[in-house]
């Protein structure tokens, strides 16, 4: 079948049912940690340019499920600095295959792009039920002032113009 490289986000159980489908439909995965992985503006967006920003965040995220984090009032630079500094934020998993680069695991979509099988889409899973660490403070919707390493990162990313890097 077809050899699947998957971002995922070690000990995710939706991630573990998600490359089960994929193993049990053939597929050959090698499994990167998308947490861990050293992206850069380019490597990222090659996986999100296709969507709207709102889509590129994993909507489960702890920042995001508060509130304190709009991805649908951010621009793509913004955004994708906070992707890059704070990689939780990230939809999961990513995935590449046959020249093509998928974001997020729909059982339709990964059916008609590498064939799942007669699988049904109640067996992939949905967020992550172990929960996720706190993810950074990026653009806020609150006023709380940014806290961490990383959120000071991604304020840094979004007042710096990444354009050139990460278009060409």
């Amino acid at each position: 079948m077809t050899h699947v490289i998957f971002y995922e986000k070690p000990g995710c159980s939706a991630n573990a049912a998600q490359k089960a489908l994929l193993i049990a439909a053939g597929h050959t995965l090698e499994v990167r940690n998308l947490l861990r992985w050293p992206w850069t503006p380019k490597t990222l967006f090659a996986f999100l340019e296709p969507l709207l920003v709102p889509e590129w965040f994993n909507r489960a995220a702890p920042e995001i499920k508060s509130g304190r984090l709009a991805p649908e009032l951010l621009d793509a630079a913004s955004a994708l600095a906070c992707l890059l500094a704070e990689p939780l934020l990230i939809r999961r998993p990513l995935m590449e295959a046959s020249g093509m680069r998928v974001v997020g695991f729909d059982a339709e979509h990964v059916d008609a792009w590498i064939g799942l099988g007669p699988l049904k889409e109640a067996q992939i899973g949905g967020n992550c039920p172990l929960g996720d660490r706190s993810a950074a403070n990026c653009t806020r919707v609150s006023s709380e002032p940014l806290r961490d390493d990383s959120s000071t990162a991604c304020k840094r990313g979004i007042q710096r113009n990444l354009d050139d890097e990460w278009r060409g």
